[in-house]
């Protein structure tokens, strides 16, 4: 191994040690990737439950554009989540493989592509470009699979935090994990000039499936809910059950126009799907759902709030609603009344 591939090793180790979350210890790997590789952009993409392949963290040229969609087994990118093999391309426009996506915004011309694998299976891709023809070398590859295993390792250690503050129930995290993951997303938000959301999410007459089937039904419909909300939502989004039936869903990196459309897309699913509860008992469960984007100075009780204040005003317009907490007057409201 070369002294520079210690060097970047040694780097990489250390960087990620203090890593605050997931999304900045992956942010750190693409970030080093500028510096030991020949690329002028780098991208960690996480194979997601439905197929796609979610960007993780980007550096370099064009990462302020929205990122090109791929799925698994679409593309190169796709190619290398589908087999786990490294893919090394000296000219992409002579590669069958890969899709010259326009909206990407920069040139490429080289590709080099590893699968972030774990205990075997691959769980994301690690991808640098250069606009020049040629420009990776065996040297490269080596320090991109060390990249690769390092991001690896970030997934492992998020992963293991997660069992440690996970609700049993839902296998969202518990309450102990917002405000320290709120903390965190906010310093990111400053740090990176991204936004970050909210979305309080409350189930609409709770009580009376309890009520009807027991508690032992209800905790199944507040596990396939939770199921729900993981199949509509991105890897780095985050789910948090704040108590009983109320979860609070951290997205990073998202405005509260895409945040709403998230909602949105949640709640006409949980109107239109049934939540399979046991022996074949099915719950039709519907949601309130109040969304806040950060405004950069306010505390994370007080996001919090904000959120909370409109999934009650979506609650008292009717429930099965979404509303932003941006456009509506702040009116006194009765939790007990809403139950």
């Amino acid at each position: 191994m070369s002294a520079q591939v210690w060097r970047a090793l040694a780097e990489i180790t250390g960087t990620l040690s203090d890593a605050p979350c997931l999304a900045d210890a992956l942010q750190r790997v693409t970030d080093v990737a500028l510096r030991v590789v020949g690329c002028d952009h780098a991208s960690v993409r996480l194979c997601a439950p439905d197929g796609s392949l979610e960007v993780g963290a980007r550096s370099g040229v064009g990462s302020e554009l929205p990122a090109p969609i791929f799925g698994i087994g679409q593309g190169l990118l796709g190619w290398v989540a589908e087999t786990g093999l490294v893919a090394r391309v000296g000219d992409s426009m002579r590669e069958a493989r890969f899709l010259d996506r326009r909206e990407r915004g920069f040139a490429v011309g080289s590709v080099l592509s590893v699968p972030v694998s774990n205990f075997g299976r691959t769980i994301g891709v690690l991808s640098v470009s250069s606009p020049a023809r040629d420009a990776f070398s065996d040297a490269d590859e080596a320090m991109a699979r060390l990249l690769a295993g390092a991001a690896a390792v970030a997934l492992r250690t998020a992963e293991l935090q997660k069992l440690a503050l996970t609700d049993s129930r839902t296998l969202a995290y518990n309450h102990h994990y917002l405000l320290p993951r709120l903390c965190e997303e906010m310093e990111r938000s400053l740090r990176q000039a991204i936004p970050l959301s909210v979305l309080l999410i409350d189930l609409d007459h709770f009580k009376r499936v309890n009520d009807r089937h027991g508690h032992a039904v209800g905790d199944a419909v507040l596990r396939a809910f939770a199921d729900t909300v993981r199949e509509c939502v991105r890897v780095l989004d985050v789910l948090v059950r704040r108590g009983g039936e109320e979860f609070v869903l951290i997205m990073p990196a998202t405005d509260e126009a895409q945040a709403m459309r998230v909602a949105g897309r949640l709640r006409r699913r949980l109107h239109a799907e049934s939540l399979r509860a046991r022996d074949g008992l099915e719950i039709t469960q519907t949601a309130s759902i109040g969304v806040a984007q950060w405004d950069g100075q306010e505390g994370p009780q007080r996001l919090e709030e904000r959120a909370d204040l409109a999934m009650y005003e979506a609650k008292r317009r009717g429930r099965n609603r979404v509303m932003l907490a941006s456009v509506f007057e702040r009116r006194p409201v009765s939790r007990r009344a809403l139950r």
